[in-house]
């Protein structure tokens, strides 16, 4: 049984809980966190121990990695997958609103990140997985900001690997394309409507075809074994796409021309 400790963000639903229990279930001791938990729940190996914690605030990220640190003493892997979804024109997103689709999807990790590195730093050990998306490299139409916080997630992964590898700690960026959760359900439209109107019935269907594709997709506990295998490789690898068509899809993002795959994606959404 392997007893490293482990905290996954946003473990209360969708890919952060089936990550938390795969884990949990492969014998690693694992603190999830979520907006609604409460400090009342006493550390035990047989459990995820659930902990108080909103990523958009510093004062609850540092609360809860102090936690884990004053029961246990170490951290030995991170896994970042606190996230929401907005969706509409770009034209029609209020600005705060897409301040808020970062701070929860970019902004949240980063400081959880900064929040565990001098524990890795210290010890000169440690993983942190970053749970991102095919979005990230594909364009959404009328899902921008939610691709766009995932875009800016992969460059941090890349860099963060580069500025932590003499401290041997090890970045990767986990990549999950359509996946059945309650993201489907908690989607918001974030436009104004007067604007949004001159849109539809594009966004329409772009939203309709997201929703089908995301509940026809894979489980989360197949994002999960992935997460778990990436975790347990010596080397593990900078991204990983999750199912053979997204590595299929990851492959020809990056060699088909950029109005040419801007074409297909139209056809599509």
């Amino acid at each position: 049984m392997n007893r490293s400790i482990v905290f996954v963000s946003g473990a209360s639903s969708g890919i952060g809980k089936a990550i938390a229990e795969a884990f949990l279930a492969a014998g690693y001791t694992v603190y999830g966190t979520s907006r609604t938990a409460e400090f009342d729940q006493a550390p035990d190996t047989n459990q995820i121990v659930m902990l108080p914690m909103e990523v958009t605030d510093g004062d609850s990220v540092s609360k809860a990695v102090d936690y884990v640190l004053s029961q246990e003493g170490n951290i030995d892997i991170l896994i970042n997958c606190a996230g929401s979804g907005i969706a509409g024109s770009i034209e029609a997103v209020p600005v705060e609103i897409a301040q808020q689709q970062f701070d929860i999807s970019f902004f949240g990790a980063l400081r959880v990140i900064q929040a565990v590195m001098p524990t890795f730093r210290k010890n000169k050990s440690g993983r942190i997985i970053n749970i991102g998306s095919v979005a990230g490299y594909i364009p959404i139409p009328f899902q921008s900001m939610y691709s766009a916080a995932k875009f800016a997630m992969e460059s941090l992964t890349e860099t963060l690997r580069m500025e932590t590898a003499k401290f041997h700690v090890k970045v990767s960026l986990v990549e999950p394309g359509d996946t059945k959760t309650n993201f489907t359900d908690q989607r918001r439209m974030s436009g104004a409507v007067d604007i949004e109107s001159a849109y539809m019935p594009e966004c329409d269907a772009a939203v309709k075809q997201m929703e089908k594709d995301e509940q026809n997709g894979y489980s989360p506990e197949t994002v999960a074994k992935v997460v778990l295998k990436v975790a347990q490789r010596k080397n593990p690898p900078v991204r990983v796409s999750v199912g053979f068509q997204y590595k299929l899809v990851y492959g020809l993002s990056r060699i088909l021309p950029t109005k040419l795959k801007l074409m297909i994606l139209k056809m599509i959404y």
